[in-house]
């Protein structure tokens, strides 16, 4: 086994009330690894059949998306993490700073920060023919503003350690029918490394894991049948592959890796 050299260190995780999630499987890693480990998550109301969550597909993602943390927190129980779960809106100001505060008042410092909170257009008005500015607002809102709100607020509250690592898409530079989720990853993209040049000089990295398809729920079989085929090893992309590959970034092992983008995408989208 990989000493990440993470036991004790404080990793904040947006997006982390999906069970199934890059967000939640991060953290479970990261307790794994002894660290201690902050939850924020904001619930996404979508309409989904009940009956039809008990498999992969998006009305078991829109539940999980929509519901609290409560299997998340039962595991990191089970697991004796040492854990705060919040619930809250990165995308404002004041809630960033906040949730800042809150983390300082408990463990008196912040070490990792993983933005992978995001949202997208689920009702397919994220078309050039389509857009709306709503969905433009809202999109740029949580996968931009509130990332680099929660960036500046771990450079204003850095110690002697500090990791960025922001969670992007492997399709980001060419997403079509999905071009602002798409174009608001490639800026955050462009932000990690702009970023990574400015905070080298306080020992900060940051860069940024661009996964492929990932299974966190929403690939239902018929899906699964469509997208394979186009990831040359032949399989989905795992939430588990996307934590390891965290793990790495935020681990003292990686200290002079900066400003990267990494696809965890099985070849797919090269």
């Amino acid at each position: 086994m990989i000493n990440y050299g993470l036991e004790n260190r404080v990793a904040i995780i947006t997006g982390a009330n999906n069970p199934q999630g890059i967000g939640a499987i991060t953290a479970f890693a990261f307790a794994r690894e002894g660290a201690k480990v902050v939850l924020i998550y904001k619930k996404v109301f979508r309409p989904f059949d009940k009956n039809k969550t008990d498999k992969n597909g998006v009305d078991r993602y829109y539940k999980a998306n929509a519901g609290n943390a409560d299997i998340v927190e039962i595991k990191l129980k089970g697991m004796n993490a040492d854990y705060i779960i919040l619930e809250d809106d990165i995308s404002n100001e004041e809630s960033v700073k906040k949730i800042y505060s809150n983390v300082i008042e408990r463990y008196g410092r912040i070490d990792i920060l993983v933005n992978n909170a995001a949202v997208d257009d689920e009702n397919g008005f994220d078309t050039i023919e389509k857009i709306t500015q709503n969905v433009i607002d809202d999109t740029f809102a949580v996968n931009v503003r509130g990332s680099i709100l929660m960036m500046k607020e771990l450079i204003n509250h850095r110690g002697d350690y500090g990791r960025i690592i922001n969670i992007s898409t492997d399709s980001s530079q060419i997403f079509a029918g999905q071009i602002t989720y798409g174009a608001s990853k490639a800026t955050l993209e462009a932000l990690t490394r702009s970023i990574a040049l400015e905070v080298g000089k306080y020992g900060i990295t940051v860069n940024c894991v661009a996964p492929g398809p990932t299974q966190t729920g929403w690939i239902d079989e018929d899906l699964e049948k469509t997208v394979i085929p186009l990831i040359p090893m032949g399989k989905l992309i795992q939430p588990e592959d996307i934590a390891e590959t965290i793990l790495f970034l935020a681990s003292e092992q990686a200290r002079m890796l900066t400003g990267q983008v990494i696809k965890v995408s099985g070849g797919h989208a090269l």
